[in-house]
């Protein structure tokens, strides 16, 4: 899943295609990279954002998605919060929705989504971006976000969400510390069992690689974004969301021809 931000405040490449023909340009790369699907987000979630209007979003993201989905055969996922997004974006074309509040944002939420009908992902966070790194504390971080997920999973399914549309996120770097972060990680594999459900994992470029490798800016954290893709890999992610898409489809291929190798 490549990442094509419509934003000029995101914490990676805030900015860089902040207009329409810009992020669409990106996009036709990332494409051309290797890219399965692509993620589209007109609104910033890194820790400290501030939210933007409906309409704000509305102006970012749309005009990205009808001019890619004329010409491009892979699927769109809309990276919103707000059902009123989801629904235009999928009316022009998109196929997944992806919110990282998991269908807690607003109250039609959840049955916008079951209106909808596409695959839909629900991510663990804890607070709202603009507060979710102000000391967060687990007490065992990977049974609650279990817990979490299998929440909203069945509230999803409630309101009439088919289990099989429905694909889960750990929230790497979403209220959580680095201790946190790592746990979750490594308990990827359990998350998936515990839950029944296909899972995307997102650490591309995030934070805690700097904290393990100090003064790692986020144009510097290929290594530990390919390190955290292979590892979720290993452990049965179905989606892996990435700024550097070609990087990572090689080292996917790599580590699948290892993997696949006759012994």
């Amino acid at each position: 899943m490549g990442i094509v931000n419509v934003t000029p405040d995101s914490f990676s490449d805030g900015g860089h295609h902040a207009t329409p023909d810009q992020a669409i340009a990106h996009a036709r790369a990332l494409i051309h990279d290797g890219a399965d699907i692509l993620d589209i987000g007109g609104e910033s979630t890194r820790p400290g954002a501030s939210p933007v209007s409906l309409q704000e979003e509305m102006d970012r993201v749309m005009p990205v998605i009808k001019g890619l989905c004329q010409n491009i055969s892979i699927p769109i996922s809309i990276d919103t919060r707000r059902p009123e997004i989801a629904r235009a974006a999928i009316k022009a074309g998109a196929q997944i929705w992806n919110d990282v509040s998991a269908l807690r944002a607003s109250p039609a939420s959840l049955q916008t989504a079951a209106d909808l009908n596409v695959p839909v992902v629900l991510m663990h966070m804890r607070g709202e971006p603009g507060t979710m790194q102000d000391q967060p504390h687990y007490t065992d971080v990977v049974a609650e976000v279990i817990a979490f997920l299998r929440e909203r999973v069945q509230a999803a399914i409630t309101a009439g969400v088919q289990k099989e549309n429905i694909i889960i996120d750990p929230g790497i770097g979403f209220g959580k510390r680095l201790q946190d972060n790592l746990a979750l990680m490594q308990a990827l594999g359990r998350i998936i069992e515990k839950t029944g459900q296909r899972l995307l994992f997102g650490a591309s470029r995030k934070r805690f690689i700097e904290m393990l490798d100090p003064g790692a800016s986020p144009d510097n954290r290929l290594g530990g974004s390919l390190a955290s893709a292979l590892w979720s890999a290993q452990a049965g992610t179905h989606m892996i969301r990435v700024h550097d898409v070609k990087e990572t489809v090689q080292a996917l291929r790599v580590w699948q021809a290892i993997k696949d190798a006759a012994p």
